[in-house]
């Protein structure tokens, strides 16, 4: 029988030796990511075989996650409420930690429950957010306060725009990774099936 020796790498990546020949690779409902590797190969040949399928873990790690959230139950009216609540207090405060990094005031605040959008922001100042928000990281909550702020300089997309979120928060693009591969889940809380 073959003795299987396991190893946990980098929090997320289990490695189980055995007699085998090969390498191979599987991503777990629970998010752990099993590398299966012959008994004598060397942790730096696993390392690069890791490397390698860096982009197929990737895609199997957010399919996995978005199976995970898919199955989270639908949100109730009460628990909406609370939500939004609870963004009520949180938001404004974030938006008036940010807004003089970025330079600008605002106008009204609104929160919704929303399934299209994370927030928005007017010609006018006003800024609405999804009551959602509060299900997510902080950080995430804060990236999407910087992007609206930065909106009341540029009312678009350009790369001028995305140039003020980074010198606010440099660490934005992992906020909307975030939200790109875990968000539609979320969502999915408050539709009605």
């Amino acid at each position: 029988m073959d003795r299987e020796a396991q190893t946990t790498w980098d929090g997320q990546v289990r490695i189980i030796r055995s007699r085998r020949r090969t390498l191979s690779l599987e991503v777990r409902g629970d998010l752990t990511v099993v590398v299966r590797a012959p008994l004598g190969l060397p942790d730096r040949e696993v390392k690069r075989f890791l490397g390698e399928k860096a982009g197929w873990l990737e895609k199997h790690l957010a399919r996995a996650a978005q199976r995970r959230q898919a199955a989270l139950p639908k949100l109730t009216g009460e628990e909406i409420r609370a939500l939004a609540e609870g963004a009520a207090e949180v938001i404004p405060r974030r938006v008036a930690h940010f807004a003089p990094a970025v330079g600008v005031t605002w106008g009204k605040i609104t929160i919704r429950s929303q399934v299209s959008r994370w927030g928005s922001c007017s010609a006018k100042g006003n800024l609405s957010f999804n009551c959602l928000l509060m299900l997510c990281p902080p950080q995430v909550l804060d990236y999407v306060v910087v992007h609206e702020l930065c909106h009341r300089k540029h009312m678009d997309h350009s790369a001028a725009f995305w140039r003020e979120v980074e010198r606010v928060m440099p660490e934005w693009e992992s906020s909307r990774v975030w939200l790109r591969e875990q968000g539609g889940a979320l969502i999915a809380r408050l539709r009605q099936e």
